[in-house]
């Protein structure tokens, strides 16, 4: 192709296509007498028109002699950046993601001034149209004869998809392989990337689990236990394909906030909620995953009635001290959500139940009335996890707790007392100097542990009121579930 077959007019712009995520790009292109110049790939300017920060560790080039070569359709698990350095190309995009989509096609012609992005799993061909045509191509991830086997293939000739080649196929350049690709109704759709929760068995991995099991696609959320993946063995985090998930959910922690002030303690927590977050971190930055990291209302002192996100670090103890370290890991993250949450309520063991057990038992337990803030159901931090990953929220750090008025955890054991028929007034309201007088020593807990919920509130998501949530929850054995 010469100078005067390119148009150079045309500005920088975007244009969606009938693939969801496969986008045309028009490219600025500047011609004289000498020839013409192109940013192929400019990733502040691509970056403005909401092109993905893929992060491309590699560029093809495909030289083909004859007008009439023909190649694909070929979907790689990746996402690849196609454009022309010579000649110009009839190309052809077919979803073979699993999906509503499957079986869509999109057609454009390619030259110099043209581009497009076509993400994992879009089924990609082209025809050149011209003799030395060049056709080039960014992808975010390193080629390995092992990722063959994660390719999915489709005949260039399929009726379903009915891609209308401008030469015929039968007088076309093509591979033997390519010929013997399989129809659309015998290829296998390339499933979504999947979803990794870590620590399904605390009370927020028992939660996740009951937000999304039945909830999406089969086979795209993966819950790992601490025998599936123990964050403290280096060995798990190099024996995983991560190039198979999208989004780390790290449910799992130490918080043993007593046994943290300890010398075994304070080794523990360290190497589970900072250095495990720091390699988690790593794996996520190398690849290009979505980090959800869970953070605490441990990371501040207490002195100051109300959180919100911007707070600085002021933690306490030992504990408080490493879940602060792990959120400034996860802060440089790229692609993070830091959820930030307080006095945690779901299945298993918790002071809700510890309280339904005493009541049950006829005990009149003393209580602190000045350490102040909002239980947190485990199903509405589950639930505003799958919202900012389903909205595509903006990333950063987010206070996610059950709303409702601010409470001591003397007011929590009162209603616990009301719901399991004892009276409120048998729980003794005590200060925390008081408590543990005489006790062992204990690690310090901050006095406020508010946190406003206005920033996760404008992405629109609202998270139950914890009193009513209390209404509703098993108390456990010998206790109904609590119905006011």
């Amino acid at each position: 192709m010469n100078a005067g077959q390119i148009e150079f007019s045309k500005p920088l712009a975007a244009h969606e296509t009938t693939i969801p995520g496969v986008v045309l790009y028009d490219l600025p292109v500047h011609g004289d007498n000498r020839g013409w110049f192109k940013e192929n790939w400019q990733r502040e300017k691509m970056l403005a028109l909401g092109l993905p920060d893929f992060g491309p560790v590699q560029n093809n080039i495909s030289f083909n002699e004859k007008a009439g070569t023909t190649r694909g359709i070929h979907a790689e698990p990746w996402d690849k950046y196609v454009s022309v350095a010579t000649g110009r190309i009839f190309g052809a995009w077919v979803d073979l993601r699993e999906g509503p989509t499957f079986g869509a096609v999109f057609t454009a012609e390619l030259d110099p001034s043209r581009a497009i992005f076509i993400p994992r799993g879009v089924g990609n061909a082209f025809q050149t149209l011209e003799d030395g045509t060049a056709y080039s191509y960014l992808v975010n991830d390193h080629w390995s004869a092992d990722a063959q086997g994660e390719y999915t293939f489709l005949n260039l000739a399929d009726e379903s998809a009915a891609v209308p080649w401008p030469i015929p196929l039968e007088e076309a350049e093509l591979s033997d392989k390519d010929r013997a690709h399989p129809r659309l109704a015998n290829v296998v759709p390339m499933k979504a990337k999947k979803i990794l929760i870590l620590g399904a068995c605390g009370q927020l991995g028992k939660a996740l689990r009951e937000a999304y099991d039945g909830a999406g696609s089969p086979g795209t959320v993966e819950f790992a236990t601490r025998a599936d993946f123990d964050l403290a063995d280096p060995s798990a985090y190099n024996s995983r394909n991560w190039s198979q998930y999208s989004t780390i959910i790290n449910a799992a922690a130490y918080t043993a906030v007593d046994r943290a002030e300890t010398p075994e303690g304070r080794r523990e927590a360290w190497a589970i909620n900072v250095t495990a977050v720091a390699d988690l971190a790593r794996v996520a930055v190398q690849h290009r995953l979505t980090f959800v990291h869970i953070s605490s209302d441990y990371v501040f002192d207490g002195t100051a009635e109300v959180y919100d996100e911007g707070e600085a670090f002021s933690p306490l103890g030992v504990y408080g001290q490493t879940k602060a370290a792990g959120d400034a890991v996860v802060s440089v993250v790229p692609q993070h959500y830091i959820v930030r949450t307080s006095w945690v309520i779901g299945e298993g063991n918790n002071f809700v139940r510890t309280m339904a057990r005493l009541a049950e038992r006829g005990v009149k337990p003393s209580v602190v009335n000045d350490q102040i803030g909002r239980l947190s159901f485990a199903e509405d931090i589950a639930a505003g996890i799958r919202h900012l990953l389903e909205t595509g929220a903006p990333f950063g750090t987010y206070n996610l707790t059950s709303s409702g008025e601010e409470a001591s955890w003397a007011d929590v054991a009162a209603e616990v007392f009301a719901v399991s028929g004892r009276h409120p007034g048998d729980v003794k309201r005590i200060s925390t100097a008081e408590y543990y007088l005489g006790r062992p020593p204990a690690a310090p807990r901050p006095l406020h542990s508010t946190l406003d919920l206005q920033k996760i509130e404008a992405t629109g998501f609202t998270s139950g009121r914890w009193a009513d949530r209390l209404r509703y929850y098993p108390l456990g054995p010998g206790n109904t579930t609590a119905r006011w």
